[in-house]
C-alpha cells in the first residue's frame, strides 16, 4: 500500500468559523481528505492564538470546541483526518526551544508576514511586540516538522512563514544530520472571501462575517444589510452588479443561470435590491442548513466532540514523541540512551 502524503494545517481558535474559512480552506481540506491520497493533520492552534490574545484565555479555551464543531459540521471526517489541540503536544514547545537557537532576531524581524501582522496589532502590543509573537514562525516550524508535515496548504501571504520553516529545517539538518523533512507550501486554491461590507477580508473582528453556525434569521438579517450599488436609489434604477456585495455572494451560492439573471436584471433595473437579497439569503441558508443541523447535534452532545479531540490529540502525541526521539538522538540530548 502506497504511503499517504502527510498534510499539516490548522486554525487559531479566536472565534467560530465563517464562510471565508469554508471557501478559503475547509472545502479544500475536505476534498483532499476524501481523495485517499493524503494523511491530513489539523491543529487547533490555541497556543498561537494566545500570542495576541494572551488576556483572553477563557475565550480561546471555549473556542477550541467551537472550531472543532465547525470542522465536524462542515465535513471533516475523523476516520480520515486527525484533529488535535496544539497546547497538548508538549514536544512542539520543546522543539520550538531547540529551533530558537537556529534563528536570529533580525531574520524574524525581516519576515514580511510578521512585519505586516505586527503593524496591524499596534493596539495589542503598542510599540514593543512580545517575544512570543515575534517568534511564532519558529513555533509554527515546530508544529509542521513535529508531525513530518510534507505539504502545508497556505494562502500567498503565508508563504514567507513556510520559507522560514524550510530554512530552519535545512540548518538543523546541516548541523545534526538528515533528520527532518523539508515541507513544501501548497497555495490554497480557495479564494479570500470579501466581507458583507465590501471589505477585502471577511473577519471575526470586523463584524462583516456570515458564520457557519448562524441561524436562518441571523443570515437573513446580515444579508439584508449587505452593501449594494450606492448609486442605485430606486428599484428601477440601473445598477452595477460588479460593485454589489449581494451579486458577489450570488456567485458563491447561486446556480449559474440564476447568477446570470441577477446580473442582467440588475443592469436593466428590472430587479430590486430587496428581492435580490431575499433570494440570496434563501440560497445561503439552503447551503448552510446541512452544517447547521450537524452542528446542532454536536452542540447537544459535547462529549462526542471532546472524545474526538482527545483521541486525535493522543494520536498526535504518539507521532510527536517519535519525532522528538529522532531529534534528541541527533542532537545528543539522549544521555541515558544505550
Amino acid at each position: 500500500m502506497e504511503k499517504k502524503i502527510r498534510i499539516l494545517t490548522g486554525d487559531r481558535p479566536t472565534g467560530k468559523l465563517h464562510i471565508g474559512h469554508y471557501f478559503g480552506s475547509l472545502q479544500k481540506r475536505i476534498e483532499m481528505q476524501n481523495s485517499g491520497l493524503y494523511d491530513p493533520y489539523i491543529l487547533i492552534a490555541d497556543v498561537q492564538a494566545l500570542t495576541d490574545n494572551f488576556k483572553k484565555k477563557k475565550k480561546v479555551r471555549k473556542n477550541v470546541r467551537e472550531v472543532a464543531m465547525d470542522y465536524l459540521a462542515a465535513g471533516i471526517d475523523t476516520k480520515k483526518t486527525t484533529i488535535y489541540i496544539q497546547s497538548m503536544i508538549s514536544e512542539v514547545a520543546e522543539l520550538t526551544v531547540f529551533y530558537s537557537n537556529l534563528v536570529t532576531i533580525a531574520r524574524l524581524q525581516r519576515n514580511p508576514t510578521v512585519k505586516t501582522e505586527i503593524a496591524q496589532k499596534r493596539d495589542v502590543f503598542g510599540e514593543s511586540v512580545t517575544y512570543g509573537f515575534l517568534g511564532y514562525p519558529v513555533s509554527q516550524a515546530a508544529d509542521i516538522t513535529c508531525f513530518d508535515g510534507e505539504l502545508v496548504p497556505v494562502g500567498e501571504d503565508q508563504l514567507p512563514l513556510i520559507e522560514q520553516c524550510r530554512e530552519i529545517v535545512r540548518k538543523f539538518n546541516s548541523i545534526y544530520g538528515e533528520v527532518l523533512i523539508e515541507p513544501k507550501a501548497v497555495l490554497s486554491s480557495g479564494k479570500r472571501i470579501k466581507g458583507l461590507d465590501g471589505n477585502e477580508k471577511m473577519g471575526k473582528s470586523l463584524g462583516n462575517a456570515i458564520y457557519l453556525s448562524d441561524s436562518e434569521e441571523e443570515i437573513s438579517k446580515k444579508v439584508m444589510s449587505a452593501v449594494t450599488d450606492p448609486a442605485r436609489i430606486k428599484k428601477d434604477d440601473k445598477g452595477n452588479p460588479d460593485i454589489c456585495m449581494v451579486y458577489y455572494y450570488h456567485q458563491l451560492f447561486s446556480k449559474d443561470e440564476e447568477v446570470k439573471n441577477v446580473c442582467e436584471e440588475c443592469k436593466a433595473g428590472a430587479r430590486g435590491c430587496v428581492a435580490c437579497k431575499r433570494q440570496l439569503a434563501k440560497n445561503i441558508n439552503n447551503a448552510i442548513e446541512p452544517m447547521r443541523v450537524k452542528r446542532a447535534y454536536y452542540e447537544e452532545h459535547p462529549e462526542i466532540v471532546d472524545e474526538v479531540l482527545k483521541e486525535g490529540t493522543k494520536k498526535a502525541q504518539r507521532v510527536a514523541k517519535q519525532t522528538m526521539e529522532k531529534v534528541k538522538q541527533a542532537m545528543r540530548l539522549d544521555y541515558f540512551r544505550k
